[in-house]
């Protein structure tokens, strides 16, 4: 039963039409068992970090949605309204009120829910609630951004198809050079693939080594696997605004993508909410089935080892580690044991947090919260709860199997100042996997004037940058022994300056120099319409530094070395670098 009232404005009618097609067995019985015991009260983190503050207890924010439902659909609000708080809201303002206590004071991490004695899910009516003034354009601006993306692009971070396939190509390389191995690569669209490899935007746009990483294991375990050229994102911002018709659309992408190449299995990566949607909701929001298995990455990884497909050795990750259960994997989807048995297999110093599992913490940044700038401060401030959590661990490294949460987790890490690294258990198990060496053909040495044309060098003018002299010297000697024409640069701006006026075939360059660093100095030489086409390889003694080399908005450097380096190893990188220059042109 819905009532109208003149007064009342269009959305708030529309807000209480759409309430009543929203309900069903789940949702009336949450919305009718609470019998405010408290139990949850003591179990939400923004309650705990905001003491003194009713307004934060679960009973009192679904109180603020449970009113509506009383006014207009349950009969104690017709026989008693005064009694049980029954109210209508009858304005925008009253709207935006409401958007304040769905969006802005939960994560919808269900812990509430799973300690109500009564079975009170508060997150799923919360998320309802969030898809009613989503309906009539009432959420956050950073809500309708992201949501617009996956609508209009495809994915909730509006990667472009050529930037996303970019990365694929460079990541290959990369690995390839990583494992002196042609073979490996990332296959596209390859058709009859035992596996379907399914990302967040997220590792295209700020972390491609989660890709490579990827790459990495499914190579060494042999696997006939692929990553789709469209429909790839498994993320679903449907979940995070309650907009039912979004997540359908989201996963219908993914799932006739996967259809389309006939794949045997959808492997998710790490991502809890990308995991809970993709293979537990977006099928009762598309109304659809499907014909293949869908399982994470952890999982997968797991079986790898279990199977003697993949090897490792704990010891090579040999800091302290402790693990954070994302809320949807393990909440949600009953992802607890997998990722503590795999993390015990790829590091040796393993520290739990308490409380773990379904009782963790949440990071604070899930349900769209990282997307929700109006709210950072709150959600900062809420994170206190998660940081002493953090701290009493003692451990150097928080793994978590979510990209959520390595946000959400390095966002309190900086905020309070706890000096913890944040990473995923792809990254340990491709750091632990053992490589098998494989068996080096003899090789001729060709004479020196051989070497020269067999490494491209001979009659190349190649433009070197190092502020180290003597390394200057030494890099500079083996070039020119090999007939390659060289200047000298000891800093950035002598760089550039030389750059522009000799425009030579190569530019070698140091990260870590006086003045302007080598990656200030890169995106200028890529930016500029005189030397954005001369190939440069990065030489650095700081490996640490190469993500930030990578993450630049402009295309990456043809070639890059870890100091320190041999004689054969910058002819042989000088060579590659040249080889990459040819391809791209």
């Amino acid at each position: 039963m819905t009532t109208k009232t003149n007064n009342r404005s269009h959305k708030a009618q529309k807000v209480i039409e759409r309430f009543g097609q929203k309900l069903n067995r789940q949702i009336v019985g949450s919305l009718a068992a609470c019998v405010h015991c408290g139990m949850c009260t003591e179990c939400c983190h923004y309650v705990l970090a905001n003491p003194g503050d009713p307004t934060y207890a679960p009973a009192y924010k679904a109180d603020q949605i449970r009113k509506i439902f009383k006014k207009h659909f349950d009969w104690t609000g017709r026989v008693a309204p005064w009694w049980v708080k029954a109210k209508s809201p009858m304005t925008d303002e009253e709207l935006e009120e409401l958007k304040d206590v769905v969006f802005g004071k939960c994560t919808n991490c269900r812990r509430c829910s799973i300690n109500c004695p009564m079975g009170v899910d508060y997150a799923t009516f919360n998320r309802m609630a969030r898809g009613l003034l989503v309906s009539v354009g009432i959420m956050p601006e950073g809500v309708a951004v992201v949501s617009k993306d996956q609508w209009e692009i495809g994915n909730q971070m509006g990667v472009l198809k050529e930037d996303y396939l970019d990365t694929l190509k460079w990541m290959a390389e990369e690995l390839q050079m990583e494992l002196e191995d042609d073979s490996a690569a990332i296959p596209i669209d390859k058709e009859n693939a035992d596996i379907v490899y399914s990302i967040n935007p997220r590792e295209v746009k700020y972390d491609p080594r989660t890709i490579a990483d990827a790459a990495k294991i499914f190579h060494l375990a042999g696997e006939n696997w692929t990553m789709p050229s469209e429909g790839w994102d498994m993320t679903n911002f449907g979940l995070f605004s309650g907009d039912d018709d979004l997540g359908g659309s989201v996963a219908k992408r993914l799932y006739e993508k996967v259809e389309e190449l006939n794949g045997k299995k959808l492997v998710i990566s790490e991502c809890g909410h990308g995991y809970r949607s993709t293979r537990c909701e977006a099928q009762n929001w598309g109304k659809r089935d499907v014909s293949f298995e869908m399982e994470s990455s952890v999982t997968t990884m797991l079986r790898y080892i279990h199977e003697g497909r993949i090897k490792v050795d704990k010891t090579k990750n040999d800091k302290s580690y402790t693990f954070h259960d994302s809320c949807n994997n393990a909440r949600s989807c009953g992802l607890y044991e997998e990722p503590r048995e795999l993390l015990g297999l790829v590091v040796s110093d393993f520290r739990e947090m308490y409380p773990n599992r379904a009782e963790n913490y949440c990071c604070t940044g899930g349900g769209g919260a990282m997307s929700m700038s109006e709210y950072s401060q709150r959600r900062l401030k809420s994170a206190k709860v998660k940081a002493e959590q953090l701290k009493a661990t003692g451990a150097s490294v928080v793994v978590t199997s979510c990209h959520n949460c390595v946000d959400g987790l390095n966002d309190l890490i900086k905020h309070y100042k706890l000096g913890m690294e944040v990473t995923q258990l792809v990254n340990l198990v491709a750091d632990a996997i053992v490589v098998e060496p494989k068996a080096k053909p003899e090789v001729l040495v060709p004479e020196k004037e051989e070497i020269s044309e067999l490494h491209g060098i001979r009659g190349r003018k190649i433009l070197v940058t190092d502020d180290e002299p003597d390394f200057l010297t030494f890099i500079s000697v083996v070039l020119e022994d090999h007939g390659a024409t060289v200047i000298q640069a000891s800093n950035g701006e002598q760089a550039l300056d030389l750059a522009r006026k000799e425009k030579p075939d190569l530019i070698t360059l140091d990260i870590s120099m006086p003045g302007r660093s080598g990656i200030e100095i890169f995106e200028i030489l890529r930016k500029d319409t005189e030397t954005a086409s001369i190939p440069v390889c990065i030489i650095t003694g700081k490996p640490e530094m190469r993500r930030l080399i990578y993450d630049r908005p402009v295309s990456p450097p043809e070639g890059y070395v870890d100091k320190p380096v041999d004689e054969e190893g910058i002819l042989v990188n000088v060579r590659k670098t040249m080889q990459t220059a040819h391809q791209k042109a």
